[in-house]
């Protein structure tokens, strides 16, 4: 199937997406509007693992260190479901934040390592379109959060309904000139150097690629790069209308792909599995055309 097919189809699916697949050994890629920006939503913890991690290494912070993380207002699971206060090593908070998506263990981790520092960490790894703005807090005031439930919709709408030609919001967490955004390029090009480390340390990387393997949230990708011949390690994001995941499939015969999906939804609802599936079924395609 082209890539103009496939576009065409995530259209009709409600979806407007930017994707792009590599294949890690020859660099041959892959993709659907790859330079594309977008808000990046949860998939920022990515970044927030190596720049802690590699702390932990050169000893400026103890992997072992108790930190006392509060409660807040109820969120996804995790920490932010706790009834009482919880000490957790700084090494167990990277592993919340990033293989199950805590968002309270996340901003845990964010106090010791700004935002801004983990950006400039990326770049001294040469990873560029990646840009790292605000702690996960943010994510958790959007429109959605000020509706009832009955009436998520609306906010979905108003993500919808409300981006300017330039990827410009009036809701800041879909602003890519104030969110944490990147494109699809650049977080294959960050996953290229968890699999294949030049500047990161490898047993940074290698952690890192385990903590993506352990990924818990397995609804979009995951089902059409999971089989006994080949492994599947990703990091998802959602934010309103946003729907994301990135993530390297390993083969039983030695081929590895990064595949990134950055996509946006036209439909105002906030559950929608066809629009997850279709994200699985085009990226599946993108590297089929790559490896076969």
């Amino acid at each position: 199937m082209t890539t103009d097919a496939l576009r065409e189809e995530l259209a009709d699916g409600g979806l407007r997406g930017s994707f792009l697949v590599r294949d890690l050994r020859s660099g041959d890629e892959i993709g659907i509007d790859p330079d594309v920006e977008f808000p990046l939503a949860s998939l920022v913890k990515v970044p927030l693992a190596i720049a802690t991690l590699d702390r932990v290494r050169t000893g400026e912070l103890d992997g072992a260190e108790q930190v006392l993380v509060r409660p807040g207002v109820a969120g996804p699971p995790g920490l932010s479901r706790f009834r009482h206060p919880a000490s957790v090593a700084v090494e167990d908070l990277v592993y919340l934040s990033t293989s199950i998506s805590d968002g309270t263990a996340a901003d845990a981790l964010f106090a010791l390592t700004p935002p801004a520092e983990v950006g400039r960490r990326l770049r001294d790894l040469g990873v560029r379109g990646i840009a790292v703005r605000h702690p996960i807090s943010d994510l958790t005031d959007t429109p959605a959060e000020r509706f009832d439930p009955a009436e998520v919709h609306l906010a979905h709408t108003l993500a919808i309904g409300a981006r300017t030609s330039g990827r410009g919001h009036p809701v800041p967490q879909l602003d890519v000139s104030r969110a944490s955004s990147g494109t699809a390029r650049a977080m294959a090009d960050l996953l290229q150097e968890l699999w294949t480390p030049t500047r990161i340390d490898p047993d940074v990387a290698a952690r890192v690629r385990e903590l993506l393997a352990h990924n818990v949230l397995r609804q979009r990708l995951a089902p059409d790069f999971t089989s006994d011949s080949s492994t599947w390690s990703s990091k998802t994001g959602t934010l309103l209308n946003l729907r994301h995941e990135a993530g390297v499939v390993e083969h039983d015969d030695g081929q590895s792909f990064a595949v990134v999906a950055l996509t946006e939804s036209r439909v105002a609802a906030a559950a929608q599995p066809e629009a997850e599936a279709l994200m699985g079924r085009v990226a599946r395609a993108l590297r089929d055309r790559l490896r076969w």
